[in-house]
């Protein structure tokens, strides 16, 4: 069975997986962005918290994949949980480097300018400084979600969600006829919801960064 026969034998498992992925990805973004936009804002006004925001989200990311899951899984079990708490982990640190990066960059000028005509401070903050702060903001989303992609497919390992599990049924039968077609299959899969993923937050930014701040 050559590759093309394999996927359409196996197109609608293939698509599943592929809806499985995609979703795990996203929503374990949404979370590590609603976290890492939470810490920046917090963080960025001092010197020493910034940083120790963004070593402690540093030292996350050396963890590797297949430890953190192989950790956590004697805590939460297997399947999603691990699946979840890993990829939000994983996530934060660009979101958070570029949200301190993002607020400390906004003019100090235009914050002055706020609050002169009586702009509180968390009106400040979601009406000026975020606003003009998204731009990095939407670059370490864009960074987090293309990382996520691939170590997602690690948590087939701990029976979790999305095209990990072909990667890994290929891996474990290697030398059988459809091995090389499982592996493929999967990798090709993430590389494509990579791209999709990609291009809408490129329209993304064309849509919610006016032009004067892209140029």
């Amino acid at each position: 069975m050559d590759f093309w026969e394999y996927l359409d034998s196996r197109h609608q498992q293939l698509l599943t997986d592929a809806w499985q992925h995609a979703s795990a990805v996203f929503q374990c973004m949404v979370l590590a962005t609603v976290l890492g936009v939470l810490i920046g804002v917090v963080t960025y006004r001092s010197g020493w918290a910034g940083n120790l925001a963004t070593t402690t989200t540093s030292t996350i990311l050396t963890i590797p994949s297949l430890a953190m899951i192989g950790l956590l899984v004697p805590v939460v079990g297997l399947g999603v949980p691990p699946t979840v708490i890993a990829l939000t982990l994983y996530g934060l640190l660009p979101i958070v480097r570029n949200s301190i990066v993002g607020l400390r960059g906004v003019d100090p000028t235009l914050v002055d300018a706020a609050r002169g005509i009586g702009m509180s401070g968390p009106m400040r903050l979601v009406r000026v400084e975020l606003p003009l702060a998204w731009p990095p903001i939407l670059t370490g989303i864009r960074v987090s979600t293309q990382m996520l992609m691939g170590i997602a497919a690690i948590a087939a390992y701990a029976s979790g969600p999305g095209l990990g599990n072909e990667i890994f049924r290929g891996l474990a039968s290697l030398g059988s006829k459809n091995a090389l077609n499982q592996v493929l299959a999967g990798t090709l899969g993430i590389i494509i919801l990579a791209l999709l993923f990609d291009a809408a937050y490129v329209l993304i930014g064309r849509l919610t960064i006016p032009r004067g701040i892209r140029v």
